[in-house]
């Protein structure tokens, strides 16, 4: 009986968590102006699960809301495939992606896919974990399984919605970043698809429903802000293909030829003409051998220090001290700099928005990051968007003179760099850099920019704890 109550109790609550759900997004999409849609590029167009002038009903809370929907844009790529498709994502969870997958890969479409070890798993090999993080993970793929939400994971449940199950009961390959012998690179921490090796889906965004959607833990999430780009270029799909297939090798359960990481030839950035504008490519990690400025940190550090006007920044995290010292340099000659770095790093010892902002916190030990260079004087121009619980600023990129666009995979960190496999994509085009033109304004009006008073209150506090 005590059992009965308790799944009858779990059904009520997530009736009226979608209600909840429902009648918030009611809400917000009422007191929101739809935008008019701007301008796409014929060959590359830009969406974001933010999106002011687009809206769209997701399809697991079954919930209207304002954004693009990147999972639909993913699988209208993949249906239109004739010939291949070929996935490098971290994580993969979406069972519609999956799906998709399945139906091109029965149709004799060659279907490939590369994920990073420690998320080629389905949902009875994960263990919850010790740390909040992993728990809270776990249980975000238990609900998007519990289609009916009684509490209970049935057997034709996983079959039907666990991404990893449905690709290997339908005997796609996949392989992950231990296919090289190894027990993984830093991170295999691309998001990008191939199609037909004509076009390419870039995005910062993993194929899951926090990074799409929302989190099913957190009524109000609207999934972080994120971005995708859509190339038709056979040249730049082509540059994706050679990155796949050093990974790839000779594919699942042979010889460990696979290369990930460091492990992979260096391949300096590359610049092809798509149309009216450029698109360039560059992939990490790189070796140490390779000198600094020729890495992708190295890379975007050149490409900020030839900034004229303006630099804005959407950043998951910012912790290369190489950037943020090319960024000062601009800032000194009047170039117009504004960044904007997810809450859960901007104000953590070792970030460069604290130099930006001409402060700086010390570690436990009382040390402070190494070769910190504080901006003087300190820039307002910092800050934190104030987002719903549970959602992370997640995007990796810059707009500099309202002209270039820099996104991709691509954290601005030193692991980032010189372990995981990444992608940097450079976008030369005053219609693209529109789109992210109004995604930094959006997230702006809402932010706390500059030094918030609890800030402060922190660096009062450690001054106190380390003198």
């Amino acid at each position: 009986m005590k059992s009965l109550q308790k799944v009858a109790l779990v059904g009520l609550v997530a009736v009226l968590a979608l209600v909840h759900n429902q009648c918030s997004r009611k809400e917000q999409r009422q007191s929101v102006q739809l935008q008019a849609p701007l301008p796409q590029d014929e060959f590359i167009q830009v969406y974001f699960n933010q999106n002011l002038s687009a809206e769209y009903t997701e399809p697991y809370r079954e919930i209207n809301r304002l954004g693009d929907d990147l999972e639909q844009l993913i699988v209208d790529s993949i249906d239109s495939a004739q010939v291949s498709v070929d996935v490098a994502v971290q994580e993969f969870r979406l069972p519609k992606i999956a799906q998709a997958l399945v139906l091109q890969h029965q149709s004799g479409v060659k279907v490939r896919v590369i994920l990073e070890n420690s998320y080629n798993q389905s949902f009875n090999e994960l263990t919850s974990g010790s740390d909040k993080r992993s728990q809270d993970r776990h249980e975000e793929l238990r609900q998007l399984l519990d289609r009916n939400q009684d509490g209970l994971i049935s057997a034709e449940e996983i079959a039907k919605n666990d991404a990893i199950v449905i690709l290997r009961n339908a005997g796609i390959s996949v392989i992950d970043d231990t296919a090289d012998g190894s027990k993984g690179s830093g991170l295999m921490h691309h998001k990008f698809v191939i199609v037909d090796g004509r076009e390419v889906v870039v995005t910062s965004a993993n194929f899951t429903t926090s990074d799409v959607h929302g989190d099913f833990l957190n009524p109000n999430s609207r999934g972080n802000p994120n971005n995708l780009v859509k190339i038709q270029n056979r040249s730049v799909a082509r540059l994706f293909q050679q990155e796949f297939d050093l990974m790839w090798g000779d594919g699942p359960g042979r010889k460990p030829d696979s290369l990930f990481g460091v492990k992979k030839p260096f391949r300096p950035k590359q610049w092809i003409q798509v149309g009216s504008s450029s698109v360039a490519v560059q992939f990490g990690g790189t070796s140490a051998r390779v000198p600094y400025h020729q890495s992708v940190n190295g890379s975007i550090a050149k490409m900020l220090s030839k900034a004229q006007t303006s630099v804005d920044l959407a950043l998951f995290v910012f912790s290369e001290q190489y950037i943020s010292d090319a960024l000062y340099e601009r800032a000194k000659v009047g170039v117009k700099v504004q960044a904007l770095i997810e809450r859960s790093f901007a104000y953590r010892y070792y970030s460069e928005g604290l130099d930006m902002m001409g402060v700086q916190l010390p570690n436990q030990n009382c040390k402070y990051d190494e070769g910190n260079q504080l901006w003087s004087p300190g820039l307002a121009q910092v800050g934190v968007p104030n987002l719903p619980k549970g959602d992370r600023l997640h995007h990796k990129f810059a707009l500099i003179d309202n002209r270039l666009v820099i996104t991709g995979s691509h954290n601005w960190s030193a692991a980032a760099n010189s372990q995981n496999d990444e992608t940097l994509l450079v976008i030369n085009s005053s219609i693209v850099a529109a789109h992210f033109a109004r995604q930094v304004q959006q997230l702006s009006d809402n932010a706390s920019f500059g030094l918030t008073d609890s800030l402060n209150k922190n660096i009062t506090k450690h001054r106190k704890r380390c003198k």
